[in-house]
């Protein structure tokens, strides 16, 4: 830690205490400024296996979930989340929509109902998908940075006045002519500050591979700054991602196709592994395929719940299609690893 800098406990603290402010003003007034307040029904989830009471899936334990629906035409398409603490969130829409929420929960702390829902226009982007399709989000001290897909691209936004903040570019070393159209810039998340990272920003592509087939990233600032690489395998492709508290980095993956039919997986890739060059790869901690509650799974977000435990929130895109659904589930980090059946 450099002389005369806070402690990262501390600043996390100030800054969640201002993120929640941010989120009660926009969602406890019916129309905020380049906002819009819209109804959204609950639907509990109590068992993540269909059928079953089993609670442990891999390294994971689950808590609860939702299924979220509205009649409104500007619902669906979520891309990504972020706990503000672990009641509130905002994301973003791959339709080039913020969105804003609070989670109510149980007596017992399990999820059930999404309240004081709000979406506003993320500012910046033109009128056709291939401006505006946001598909990661992280929180970076007073702005938060979005990954765009198609127009590849990274947004830094004014935390404070989104969704009023129009978008500034920030600059990543992977070439452009390496994205592929509809498969590049996927993920986004920042490492811990007092990690082997030092804070830095991680992105990652769902599809953009290299000569090899696999998937390009980067860091892209600090000791490491650089392109590297994550192994592909099993016909996944990256969605979203998230550092834990002891600075590895969490993948969720999805797949999506006729012959392997739905599914979802989260690698855990050691931090020490990421650097320029690198081909990282790491142990399936969580898999999952249609005999579980999952749908296009494509928000992963890491959170610390109020008994300090680590509480890992999904969420899926619907593509705006009836035949799909909105999910958010709750998960706890289990220390000790289990076999993925």
């Amino acid at each position: 830690m450099n002389g005369g800098a806070l402690p990262a406990s501390i600043l996390k603290t100030a800054f969640l205490v201002l993120s929640l402010a941010l989120v009660s003003s926009v969602c406890a007034l019916a129309a905020p400024a380049g906002t819009e307040r819209i109804p959204v029904q609950s639907s509990v989830i109590d068992r993540f296996r269909v059928g079953s009471t089993d609670k442990r899936f891999g390294s994971l334990e689950f808590l609860g979930g939702l299924e979220l629906s509205s009649h409104s035409s500007k619902f669906g398409g979520m891309s990504a989340i972020r706990m503000l603490d672990d009641l509130n969130f905002l994301g973003v829409m791959d339709t080039g929509y913020w969105y804003f929420g609070t989670l109510e929960r149980d007596e017992v702390g399990r999820p059930s109902a999404v309240t004081d829902f709000a979406v506003g226009k993320i500012l910046g982007n033109g009128d056709h998908k291939y401006d505006s399709d946001a598909e990661g989000m992280v929180i970076d001290g007073n702005r938060a940075l979005v990954s765009f897909e198609r127009d590849h691209r990274i947004g830094a936004f004014d935390l404070n006045l989104i969704p009023r903040s129009a978008g500034k570019t920030v600059p990543h070393p992977i070439p452009l002519h390496e994205f592929r159209s509809n498969a590049g810039m996927e993920a986004i998340a920042k490492a811990p500050a007092d990690g082997a990272l030092d804070g830095s920003i991680v992105v990652l592509t769902e599809k953009s591979l290299d000569k090899k087939g696999d998937i390009f990233a980067a860091v892209l600032s600090g000791p490491q700054k650089g392109v590297f690489f994550v192994r592909r395998w099993g016909r996944y492709d990256v969605t979203d991602a998230d550092f834990l508290p002891d600075g590895d980095l969490l993948i969720l993956e999805r797949r999506f196709n006729l012959a392997d039919g739905i599914g979802m997986r989260i690698r855990r890739i050691a931090v020490g592994d990421i650097r320029p060059g690198a081909t990282v790869d790491g142990e399936v901690i969580m898999e999952a395929n249609l005999a579980n509650q999952i749908d296009n799974m494509e928000g992963l977000d890491v959170f610390e719940a109020p008994d300090g435990g680590t509480h890992i929130m999904l969420v899926s895109d619907d593509n705006r299609s009836i035949l799909q659904r909105t999910l958010m589930l709750e998960f706890r980090l289990v220390e000790e690893p289990k076999t993925v059946n």
